[in-house]
């Protein structure tokens, strides 16, 4: 008996298989139990150092607000790059060169530079041209480099989508008189929506992850940049700082990423058909009817 991808395996695969499995398990283990040994011995793991996560004045103080800053500036990127992506995503297939290269030069532009030179460069844009007071200037240069260039990979996953719809589909739209405008919103755009779904989120989630950035180079206060205080007040619990953090920053991507799924299957159930079959009496009928008007 054999699979798609590959031949079954035999009894002596099987056993190879259960071995090296087993050896896996031992070695992970062995693993943990040095990881946790090594930060016993080192006093990382006394209650002293953890206790002040079950107290209110931690959260309160340090990781609420820096939560609060993360949230804002990954919110901020994400509506102003979601559609700006759309747009030169689209424009990237337009059929006119004053609108194609421009905005070919845009995305491949500010996709090719690191997120952290841009937010580099709009802070220094932003301290030296504009009246953004100093507490202010690292947000704004934050959502200026995470919107750059998130927008122009968003470019790309829009693009990509489109183009990897069936040529059917637009000349189809064609045929009954549609003009690519209307093609691309009433046909091709809800039709890729679903498909590049998966890679918008995993995008987003970069935008989420990618504003510690500001809190490392900036001073953004932002929800990592709270580790070092905090770290600092509650007697250089670093390890525990950092554990609590990241697990937010875990619960907080998986939220937005099970939000995706769910949105995603209700999308695709929502273009299913019903699955119904039609009676030939039902079809010669309707024709019937088409042609008396």
């Amino acid at each position: 008996m054999t699979s798609v991808l590959y031949d079954a395996q035999g009894p002596r695969a099987k056993r190879r298989n259960v071995l090296y499995t087993a050896v896996f398990l031992v070695a992970i283990a062995a693993l943990l139990w040095w990881v946790y040994k090594s930060l016993d011995d080192k006093g990382q793991l006394d209650w002293e150092k953890w206790k002040p996560f079950f107290g209110s004045e931690a959260w309160t103080t340090y990781i609420l607000p820096g939560l609060k800053n993360t949230l804002i500036a990954a919110a901020l990127s994400m509506v102003i790059a979601l559609p700006l992506g759309a747009v030169f995503g689209i424009a990237r297939l337009s059929d006119h060169a004053w609108i194609r290269v421009p905005a070919s030069v845009v995305v491949e532009f500010f996709r090719a530079i690191p997120v952290l030179i841009l937010m580099i460069f709009g802070n220094a844009l932003f301290a030296q041209y504009s009246d953004v007071t100093s507490d202010d200037r690292p947000l704004y240069a934050v959502v200026t480099g995470l919107v750059l260039y998130n927008a122009s990979v968003l470019a790309e996953i829009v693009r990509a989508g489109i183009l990897a719809l069936p040529r059917g589909q637009t000349e189809a739209a064609h045929a009954i008189g549609l003009c690519k405008t209307q093609t691309m919103t009433s046909i091709l755009l809800p039709q890729a929506v679903t498909a590049m779904l998966p890679a918008i989120v995993s995008q987003l989630v970069v935008i989420v992850k990618d504003t510690a950035l500001g809190g490392a180079i900036l001073t953004f206060p932002e929800l990592l940049a709270s580790v070092s205080p905090m770290s600092s007040y509650y007697g250089a619990n670093v390890i525990a700082s950092f554990t609590v953090i990241a697990l937010i920053y875990v619960v907080l991507n998986f939220s937005l990423t099970s939000f995706a799924s769910r949105l995603e299957q209700r999308l695709r159930r929502g273009k299913k058909s019903t699955g119904a079959v039609l009676a030939p009496a039902a079809v010669g009928g309707a024709e019937s009817a088409g042609t008396a008007v």
